[in-house]
């Protein structure tokens, strides 16, 4: 079983800044892109792009929301593998939304892909039923309260509208379930104090130990609303592609 704490309530030794919150990932915007790479061992961007194609599978036709979209490559991923479709990213970190609309404008993508700074857990800018897909990478387990996000999901969404959800989480059992919990708890927290924020990297391990089991993650998108709900490991298990449809 993961140990049962909550690291998004915790306080960063600044006063004021909650860990796991935008403000936190304001500190750490500016090797965000970098550390991700280096800390995935470039496995990151492989991840995202089947994130996409997951999401995308038996959606209908509309606009496809990323939350937690950080410096936008899910969005930037999305719009380039789905031409017809546009793209809103959304995320509560206004230096990580910076960083993102530069990679936007690299790419060529303003005219269809929109960042915008924004709550998880209270999309008071998009309406109900409006969007056809929604995904989150490595963003779940940073919200307090993950029931709510759930629901602003189905809110949002289309009837038969997909999610795609990526998470990180410690594999408990097989042979590289040790190798693993080394490299959350020894080289993350490691990279992130030589080439960042020591304090940051420290919580984002202890967030990856604490998501729930994926069963109980995938129970809770199913309280939500959410039917068809499937679970795919990742990396022998050190992460998972939560997918799910909304009622219709």
């Amino acid at each position: 079983m993961n140990t049962p704490v909550e690291p998004q309530t915790t306080l960063l030794p600044e006063a004021g800044v909650r860990a796991g919150s935008g403000a936190m990932f304001d500190r750490i915007a500016e090797r965000y892109d970098l550390l991700n790479r280096l800390m995935s061992l470039g496995l990151d961007q492989r991840w995202r792009r089947k994130l996409v194609q997951e999401v995308s599978r038996d959606a209908p036709r509309g606009p496809l929301l990323d939350l937690a979209t950080g410096t936008a490559d899910v969005a930037i991923m999305a719009a380039q593998q789905l031409p017809e479709r546009t793209v809103l990213g959304v995320d509560p970190s206004a230096e990580m939304l910076a960083r993102g609309r530069t990679k936007v404008e690299a790419a060529g993508l303003s005219s269809r892909l929109s960042l915008q700074e924004g709550d998880a857990q209270a999309l008071s800018t998009v309406a109900d039923h409006s969007v056809a897909m929604v995904t989150m990478s490595f963003g779940i387990r940073n919200v307090p309260d993950r029931a709510r996000a759930l629901r602003e999901m189905v809110r949002v969404l289309m009837p038969s509208g997909r999610v795609g959800i990526l998470e990180l989480g410690e594999p408990r059992d097989g042979p590289l379930s040790v190798l693993s919990r080394f490299h959350v708890h020894t080289i993350v927290p490691t990279l992130g104090a030589v080439l960042s924020r020591d304090a940051e990297y420290k919580y984002l391990a202890r967030s990856i130990a604490a998501f729930p089991a994926p069963e109980v993650f995938a129970q809770l998108m199913r309280d939500a609303g959410f039917v068809d709900v499937t679970i795919t490991p990742l990396s022998f298990g050190a992460l998972h592609l939560y997918a799910g449809t909304a009622p219709r």
